[in-house]
């Protein structure tokens, strides 16, 4: 495979002494197996190693990553029946939001995601998953029509945010994102969302306020691009890793501040690495969230998503709470 991310060069040199052997073929000595097989587990701690330790700047290098599984192929690898729909039924089909009725283990769900497109064609077709207000319009029609019949929403965010083009500015993609925003905290039906690559800004808000909001183990959630947070902060947006260390925007960090409600693990070396291991873990964790949702009734589904949005930072005022206190006090 094409080793692009610079901290998996190492193994490069591996795998190229590993193919080297194995050209050889039935012609391999036994001495030369057992090297092979000594490349191949060294190959495999390597990988551990480096992914053990990623920083939340390779995070976000992985969470890019061109070969990562992408909506589609979760879509295609997860669910049945998938009958796609399309158009916002006012302007367009947007193709940066793609989605449709499917089946998940028998239930009829509504699954709907970003789409960045794998090549060129698919990419400029998808707007490189920065969707316009049709496609959150769209994403608003398909949300509404799973209330109606309660067809559980399923929502997978990967995007780098919504399009900021001036035509967009003029068809209200602010309005659209406000009123899916607006829409999602009240729709009486159980909303999974799951952050499957890049989760960014407003573009992923607008699929994003669900009941249970999931991440993926390389992927990152943050409001603004680390190269964008840096060029405003020290207008240079070479200092994109210091800014992806200070704003806590992996999975790990963001559990920890009770944003996200939990981790689906991804196959050793990443997502990219496995699409059907990363899609079986997927489809085990919607399951499990599902079945957790399926019995509550529409009211207590609202009162507890209400509750869990508000929840999002009390630990940190809880923290400064009693020096403001003692300041107060004195």
């Amino acid at each position: 495979m094409a080793y692009d991310l610079d901290f998996e060069r190492p193994l490069a040199e591996i795998e190229k002494r590993i193919a080297h052997l194995q050209k050889r073929g039935d012609r391999m000595r036994s001495d030369e197996r057992a090297q092979v097989d000594e490349l191949k587990r060294e190959y495999q701690r390597r990988l551990r190693e480096i992914y053990s330790s990623l920083s939340p700047w390779q995070r976000v290098q992985v969470a890019r990553f061109r070969d990562r599984p992408y909506t589609n192929d979760y879509i295609r690898l997860i669910f049945e029946d998938y009958f796609e729909m399309r158009g916002d039924r006012r302007f367009a089909d947007d193709r940066a939001i793609q989605g449709g009725l499917a089946s998940l283990d028998g239930e009829t769900v509504m699954v709907m995601g970003h789409q960045k497109g794998r090549d060129l064609k698919e990419r400029e077709e998808c707007n490189f998953g920065m969707a316009h207000p049709e496609g959150y319009r769209k994403a608003l029609r398909l949300f509404k029509y799973a209330e109606r019949f309660r067809f559980p929403v399923i929502t997978l965010i990967d995007t780098t945010g919504a399009y900021p083009g001036l035509g967009d500015e003029e068809r209200g993609i602010s309005q659209a994102i406000a009123e899916n925003l607006l829409v999602m905290a009240s729709l009486r039906t159980p909303i999974v969302c799951v952050v499957i690559g890049e989760g960014g800004s407003g573009g992923a808000l607008g699929i994003g306020v669900g009941d249970r909001v999931l991440m993926l183990e390389n992927a990152v959630y943050t409001v603004a691009a680390p190269e964008a947070a840096a060029s405003i902060i020290w207008r240079d947006n070479a200092f994109a890793p210091d800014a992806a260390q200070a704003m806590k925007i992996t999975a790990p960090e963001l559990l920890e501040l009770g944003v996200v409600d939990g981790i689906v693990p991804e196959p050793i070396g990443g997502a990219h690495r496995d699409h059907e291991a990363s899609a079986s873990a997927l489809k085990a964790a919607l399951l499990k969230s599902l079945g957790e949702l399926r019995d509550l009734s529409a009211e207590s589904l609202l009162d507890q998503r209400y509750q869990r949005f508000r929840r999002i930072g009390l630990q940190g005022v809880a923290e400064i709470a009693p020096v403001s206190s003692a300041a107060g006090g004195q």
